[in-house]
């Protein structure tokens, strides 16, 4: 509707873009580079119904506005990965079969923007320390995975703007930054080409990587993002933005790593939990495009919806790197010039906090040993460490290939170079291949107890550590390739020698595993290792040399050749060594090679046969079924005002991950979800892992809330998803406990305390309660991605008013519940009655987490898909 006239023309090499000049409101000057981003959203798509003229002045006053006026946000891309994208697929085919029973055709169904799905988190550690590894795992990959590819192939063809890059070539994230990424999107209009700014929404909470090269784009749940696809704007309030100064340069030594477990520590105790983070400064300068990515790339670890970097000399040398034409370079260039959206331009913007960070006084760290904001300088790790163990700690001897050894309690039993957030980062990668060149060269060995793995993130790196010949130091240590996927950061990491495995089962010990990842939750990892430490590159290196988390770095010897102590110090690479083997090994014809045929994949997967059908024929598999969400929909609206003799599912404890609710990893034979595989003749040694399987209803509900380290106070002491029986004091599963509330009609609520769902964004973690009959959660607070989840599933979030919880109103979990004056969803807040066993009633109020009117409509339709199913038969 052009209402502020902004609509114009832009030459870039003789060629004609129209574009939305914001520098006409006069507004934007003083703007963050992300509202910018908001701003021309809103000006491009206002079509006075989903975008009104009343949105823009809204942005147009964004900092008063912040947190209060809703805005409909329409990003030009959606990104999947294959754990998330697979249950996406499944709804997208479900539907298919819905709306036709509403009368209408199934081409209805179809992607209305580009979305790619990346496959990169099917690939486990199965093989590792030898040159056969790589294949050994991909040969594993494909048959453990054949039904969930051959659907996926299924869905590039059968849907519109849908494609798939195979397995093995690299982790979304990585692929994103260095690929998919477009700087500026342009679209054939009837007005010409219109070029705009690319945006992106994806099912991986670390889809933030992209905001390193200044593109905004955050994670969001699988049904948000299916919602996307399928024309639906994304609701958000206008966000508040803290603006993250950065001066000076980091010292001799330091690692991005380090500074970014130092930025998490530092944003998770001022609090930005639904905010925008805008990095700028002068010592943006000093930062490589690798390590503004390490950063962007942990947002979801300091709780904010993105960490963005504005565009600067830096990012346009890295768009030529990474082999795109000349003309889209020219493009982000020009536009971004012309529209005052560079990091020239931040400083004179106004933010709604600040926050500044001195790059000199970063120091070496580590964070865990069971969460990422919990940083620990390295010089103070050991001290740390032994708050975690006995007192007395415990040994166990073993044999391995006829040799005797002892592992003790910190031990580590794992050591991984994984994760979007360091194998994107040239500068800590060779890093790390210096430091085993050095190692080797002084004789230094990796301790044979240590799981060693590298997962480089891209074909890229793969390329430049054999370029530079630091690839074949790493494998000397026992770094080879393992696979280009996710790998140990989210539970893939394989089993352990079954001697080293009984050793730590049979002695009870506390065992450490060491990985340049962003997530060491609790049961995440590995069953048998109890504290998980995030490290960078060369860090890993070290430890898997010295084989214990049981040492000083800084002072202590982390090894011994010939009688010689071998210290860190002596193997650690200077800045000048780095940056040497960077410019002579990496340049653009390696990105030209490793992405030339991206789409065609291994030759298993060009094998893969499919048949050519609009709709899905379902079969009866343990991967890939049918979805219940859209059964008996109708186009009537349900009436919700209350939730009558509700039960407490679960009574649950702060910092409660997507992890815990729908965990990710090794199934258990004895668990429901093993006992249902068992019971469709599946092998124990086929079960795979949860996240693998989330395209079945019947596997994921059966998985919730079964993590094994899962705490709930309704069975005080005890480990793992159980809960108590409805009508007895017997102790049963957290999943057979609910079959018997749902076969009687009985609602259930889970109690929980602050952070409810932080983690990863996981729809599952909302599907999952919905199959349980879970119909809402009451919690101290919620992350981000998982409230929207739990709307968009038609859960009812409620928060405890400040300053109150389950503990300080005297609820113990045992009480029948009344959730009063729901109202659809519209209410601000709900009575709640809790009657204990004796009649007795503790009442209170809770604030209903429902943000915006599009929000409630979702929750008033049963969820985000049924509405969107409704507007679409409509």
């Amino acid at each position: 509707m052009n209402s502020y006239n902004t609509e114009s023309k832009l030459r870039v090499n003789e060629k004609e873009y129209t574009y939305f000049d914001i520098t006409k409101i006069s507004e934007s000057k003083k703007m963050p580079y992300s509202i910018k981003i908001l701003l021309e959203n809103l000006l491009r798509n206002e079509d006075g119904v989903s975008v009104t003229k009343t949105d823009i002045e809204s942005i147009m006053n964004w900092k008063e506005n912040a947190g209060i006026k809703e805005i409909s946000f329409k990003p030009a891309r959606v990104l999947l990965q294959d754990f998330t994208g697979v249950p996406a697929v499944v709804d997208l085919a479900a539907m298919r079969d819905a709306i036709e029973k509403l009368g209408k055709s199934s081409d209805k169904i179809n992607p209305l923007q580009p979305v790619e799905l990346v496959i990169d988190h099917s690939v486990q550690v199965d093989s590792y320390g030898s040159p056969n590894s790589l294949n050994n795992n991909i040969s594993l990959e494909f048959k453990r995975n054949y039904e969930r590819y051959k659907f996926l192939k299924w869905g590039q063809s059968a849907f519109d703007n849908f494609k798939v890059v195979p397995p093995d070539t690299g982790i979304v994230h990585q692929i994103n930054i260095e690929y998919l990424a477009r700087g500026i999107f342009t679209q054939n209009k009837n007005t010409g080409e219109v070029a705009y700014p690319d945006t992106v929404v994806g099912t991986d909470s670390h889809t933030t990587m992209i905001n390193g090269v200044g593109i905004l784009g955050w994670g969001v749940g699988g049904i948000e993002a299916e919602a996307s696809m399928l024309g639906q704007p994304i609701s958000m309030l206008i966000p508040k933005v803290v603006g993250f100064e950065i001066v000076g340069n980091l010292n001799e030594g330091v690692t991005a790593t380090d500074l970014v477990l130092t930025i998490v520590e530092k944003l998770r105790k001022h609090g930005v939990v639904g905010k925008f983070v805008e990095f700028y400064g002068e010592g943006l300068k000093y930062l490589s495009l690798g390590d503004r990515a390490t950063i962007a790339n942990m947002a979801p670890e300091y709780g904010a919806t993105c960490g963005i970097f504005p565009i600067d000399d830096e990012t346009i040398n890295y768009m030529n790197l990474t082999n795109r034409s000349e003309q889209s370079v020219d493009l982000f260039k020009d536009y971004s010039l012309k529209n005052k959206m560079q990091a020239a331009d931040c400083l004179s913007a106004e933010y709604s906090e600040n926050l500044k960070i001195n790059l000199t006084d970063i120091k070496p760290s580590i964070a865990g040993p069971k969460r990422p904001q919990d940083k620990i300088e390295l010089i103070n790790s050991k001290s740390e460490l032994l708050t975690h163990l006995p007192s007395n700690l415990k040994s166990a001897e073993f044999v391995l290939e006829d040799q005797d050894y002892k592992l003790t309690d910190g031990d580590i039993v794992i050591a991984a170079i994984t994760s979007c957030t360091n194998t994107s980062n040239p500068n800590v990668m060779v890093a790390a291949g210096i430091l085993a060149k050095k190692a080797i060269e002084l004789g230094c060995e990796t301790k044979k107890w240590v799981k060693t793995s590298l997962a480089p993130g891209s074909l890229v790196v793969n390329e430049y550590l054999k370029k530079s010949n630091l690839m074949s130091y790493l494998e000397g240590l026992g770094f080879h390739n393992v696979g280009y996927g996710c790998t140990t950061c989210i539970g893939n990491s394989g089993p352990l020698k079954n001697e080293i495995s009984m050793a730590i089962q049979d002695n009870d010990l506390t065992v450490a595993s060491i990985l340049s990842g962003n997530r060491n939750f609790e049961g995440r990892v590995h069953a048998d290792v109890k504290l998980n430490y995030l490290a960078s590159p060369p860090l890993v290196v070290a430890y898997a040399i010295a084989g214990t988390m049981n040492i000083d770095l800084t002072k202590d010897p982390i090894s011994a050749v010939n009688g010689k102590n071998i210290y860190l110090k002596d193997i650690w690479p200077t800045k000048e060594e780095i940056d040497s083997v960077i410019k002579n090994s990496i340049s653009k014809d390696l990105f030209e090679k490793s992405y030339s045929n991206i789409y065609d994949g291994q030759d298993e997967w060009k094998e893969i046969n499919i048949e050519n059908t609009d709709k899905y024929k379902w079969t009866d598999s343990s991967y890939i079924a049918n979805p219940p969400f859209f059964n008996n929909i109708t186009s009537k609206e349900s009436v919700i005002n209350e939730i009558t003799n509700a039960k407490v599912l679960a009574y649950l404890g702060d910092s409660v991950t997507t992890d815990h609710i729908s965990p990710a990893g090794n199934i258990k034979s004895d668990s429901p979800a093993g006992k249902y595989l068992l019971s469709k003749n599946v092998k124990e040694s086929e079960f795979n892992s949860y996240g693998s399987r989330r395209g079945n209803h019947e596997v994921m509900k059966r998985g919730t809330f079964a993590n094994i380290r899962l705490k709930n106070k309704l069975v005080p002491g005890v480990e793992g998803g159980f809960t108590m029986h409805p009508d007895s004091s017997e102790m049963i599963t957290i999943f057979e406990a609910s079959e018997k509330y749902i076969s009687k009609s009985i609602p259930t609520i889970i109690l929980a305390g602050k952070e409810y769902g932080c983690g990863s964004s996981r729809d599952w973690a909302a599907k999952g309660p919905k199959l349980l009959g879970v119909k809402a959660v009451i919690a101290e607070s919620f992350e981000r991605i998982h409230r929207s989840n739990l709307v968009g599933m038609g859960i009812l979030p409620l928060k405890f008013k400040d300053g109150e919880n389950a503990q300080s109103i005297g609820l113990t979990g045992f009480e029948k519940y009344k959730i009063s004056n729901i109202d659809n969803g519209n209410a601000k807040s709900v009575n709640i009655a809790a009657i204990n066993s004796k009649g007795e009633s503790i009442e209170f109020e809770a604030e209903v987490c429902i943000f915006t009117p599009q929000e409630i409509e979702y929750f008033k339709n049963g969820g985000i898909l049924p509405y969107v199913l409704k507007q679409l038969a409509a």
